[in-house]
């Protein structure tokens, strides 16, 4: 596994740590709590998301512990009205804490879709809520790329590398290259990426390698001679037509050596027009075995269209739209308190956040998935239950929004969704739930299972997520008591 590139007890928001001192001073070290991570719409706008960042989750437990430099930073922070703002004791108390507690989460490239948890943390609540922040900012983020990457490669038809880390946000380019991947995208141009997540690379020349040469026929030759195993040649520096006859003169030059020209390269101009140009001009060439890359600020909807359009693309870079997730900046996931156990009591109690918006509405309980599977192998739906419940007979769902929305799933074959990551502190999770490309074949399973019409780009048919029915009658009569919901 990768060492750890950061200092995850510090990547925390302040409140963090405060709540952390309050829960210490006010003696709740024993009491146990349960936290869930879910989100509420679809990224995209789209009919399902891919989960992912549970392998950085899985490093966050490795290496979580406050060092030295840690409390002598926390040490010299003050309070806003004067004095330190934490107590020396408790910052000693960190410095001894032993993480401990158990995570679930789902496996990394699983199908996943809103308001149904995709990490459940059950341990001392003061650790539970100290572990919140970097949760959130792994799972959150790079479940998002790892959407964005799978709606791109269902929208492209053939391979898709990745090449945003010039345009992502800073180090996070790391895990949007490994994001990209578990999404289902071949390759990262990204090179520390592919060392520390044992992901493929790419990547042969930009317009620079052309201008630095007299000629572009002198530069696709001298590139063509250092890298004839991997020759792609970038048309557009100057004047894509010319661009194209230097590529074909430099390719059939290959040919007679016994060498293939991979393919030619546009990255700007009309794409769906040039690339048709150039596969007939290449065609007539004798040169059928080289392919069309494009490039050039794309996504899900302009490989559509270009497809579409009746080009025939080979392969596709996309950058800076897959690696910022261009369109939505943010999954949105939350990590909410579901449920408490007090010390020396043994049973659960379920918490539930009640506020005037419903769709804020949190779920109560320490819960747990089933996804149940149509018999021919397509999903069915899922449902969401707490453990310590009962299941209704008819193993009825119901929409945590729309009581009218029902949906009976008895008699239907079932998985749970959620599975061991850490017990008492320590990983379990296994090597093969750890790697990126393992998790891609994972995706493209899961995707395979979905209707089609689950999978459009636009306006997909909702897939069935509900509450077991059981559950979402406590959920009810919790509202009613923590707050003002009429029935």
């Amino acid at each position: 596994m990768a060492r750890a590139l950061l200092d995850y007890a510090l990547m925390t928001d302040l409140y963090q740590l405060t709540m952390a001192q309050g829960y210490w001073r006010v003696g709740k070290l024993d009491e146990e709590a349960c936290f869930v991570m879910y989100f509420r719409e679809n990224p995209f706008k789209g009919g399902y998301a891919v989960a992912c960042g549970m392998d950085q989750l899985a490093e966050m437990v490795e290496t979580y512990g406050f060092d030295d430099e840690d409390l002598a930073y926390l040490e010299g922070l003050d309070s806003p009205l004067g004095g330190r703002l934490f107590d020396p004791e408790f910052l000693a108390y960190l410095h001894d804490m032993e993480f401990t507690c158990d995570i679930e989460a789902v496996h990394e490239g699983t199908v996943v879709f809103p308001n149904e948890p995709l990490v459940r943390v059950v341990g001392p609540i003061l650790q539970c809520q100290l572990i919140e922040t970097p949760l959130l900012n792994a799972v959150n983020f790079e479940t998002l790329i790892a959407t964005k990457a799978a709606r791109v490669v269902a929208a492209a038809g053939s391979p898709v590398a990745e090449f945003g880390l010039r345009r992502a946000q800073g180090p996070g380019g790391l895990w949007a290259s490994r994001a990209a991947v578990v999404g289902g995208c071949a390759n990262t141009s990204n090179v520390l990426a592919g060392k520390l997540y044992d992901i493929p690379v790419s990547g042969t020349h930009s317009h620079s390698w052309v201008m630095s040469f007299e000629s572009e026929l002198e530069a696709f030759r001298a590139y063509a001679r250092e890298f004839p195993g991997n020759c792609v040649l970038l048309i557009d520096t100057y004047d894509i037509r010319q661009g194209l006859e230097n590529a074909i003169t430099v390719g059939l030059e290959m040919k007679e050596r016994g060498e293939r020209l991979l393919g030619v390269r546009i990255d700007s101009g009309d794409l769906a027009w040039q690339a048709k140009f150039c596969r007939e001009r290449l065609d007539e060439a004798g040169l059928e075995q080289t392919g069309i890359v494009l490039s050039n600020d794309l996504d899900e909807y302009t490989v559509k269209s270009i497809r579409d359009q009746g080009s025939r693309v080979s392969s596709w870079g996309i950058g800076t739209k897959l690696a910022t997730a261009f369109d939505q900046p943010t999954l949105g996931g939350v990590y909410k308190l579901s449920a408490v156990k007090h010390p020396g009591s043994g049973v659960w109690e379920n918490r539930e956040k009640v506020t005037a918006s419903v769709t804020k509405l949190t779920f109560p309980g320490v819960l747990d998935i089933r996804r149940y599977f149509q018999p021919d192998g397509h999903l069915a739906g899922d449902m969401v239950f707490d453990v310590n419940g009962s299941i209704n007979e008819q193993e009825r769902i119901i929409d945590p929004f729309d009581d009218l929305r029902q949906k009976t799933l008895s008699g239907l074959g079932y998985e749970m969704l959620l599975h061991p990551l850490a017990r008492a502190g320590k990983v379990v999770l296994e090597p093969e739930f750890r790697s990126a490309k393992a998790a891609a074949e994972r995706t493209k399973a899961g995707i395979a299972q979905l209707h089609e019409s689950q999978k459009r780009i636009l306006n997909p048919h909702p897939y069935p997520v509900g509450l077991e029915a059981n559950l979402a009658r406590e959920r009810r009569a919790l509202a009613q008591r923590f707050g003002d919901v009429r029935s």
